[in-house]
């Protein structure tokens, strides 16, 4: 079985206003990486990401960029899970896995922002860590929803 998904968000925003919030690495820090994150999404960068419950800066490699439309990333594949304690850190695993985000713009003036990744091995380490994953990415985009539409940071005290 190949370890994969996708899920997805409207936004009620319109598409360059979301691709923003995700391309910019300061509207990023305010509701997604708890820790922040440093460089601007574009092709061919490796920017850094933090999170309070993945503690430690890490690479994100930007595979492609077509602003208001996609982006595309590769990571260390993580094969551990927060509860696991410091072995979350150590769970980043010798591989990367495929990050692929689009954004449509929809009729009624919102946003559909897609997030797929693809790549974990096929071993109970790898089915952990696309789980693990597709919880972290349906986060984000619920708190990208809340953050643009509201302005409310659904990620502020709930790590640290």
């Amino acid at each position: 079985m190949e370890l994969k998904f996708r899920v997805s968000a409207r936004i009620a925003r319109p598409v360059h206003d979301v691709f923003e919030a995700v391309a910019d690495p300061a509207r990023l820090s305010r509701y997604f990486t708890t820790g922040g994150a440093k460089g601007r999404l574009e092709t061919g960068a490796t920017v850094t990401w933090d999170f309070h419950d993945f503690p430690g800066a890490f690479p994100v490699h930007v595979v492609e960029v077509v602003p208001d439309k996609r982006i595309v990333l590769r990571w260390a594949a993580n094969e551990a899970t927060p509860e696991d304690g410091e072995a979350a850190v150590d769970g980043r695993a010798e591989y990367e896995t495929t990050v692929t985000m689009e954004f449509r713009p929809l009729e009624d003036g919102r946003t559909l922002v897609e997030v797929a990744e693809e790549g974990w091995r096929e071993t109970p380490g790898g089915l952990r860590g696309s789980y693990g994953n597709c919880h972290g990415w349906t986060q984000m985009l619920c708190s990208l929803k809340a953050w643009i539409e509201h302005g409310i940071n659904l990620r502020e005290g709930m790590y640290k």
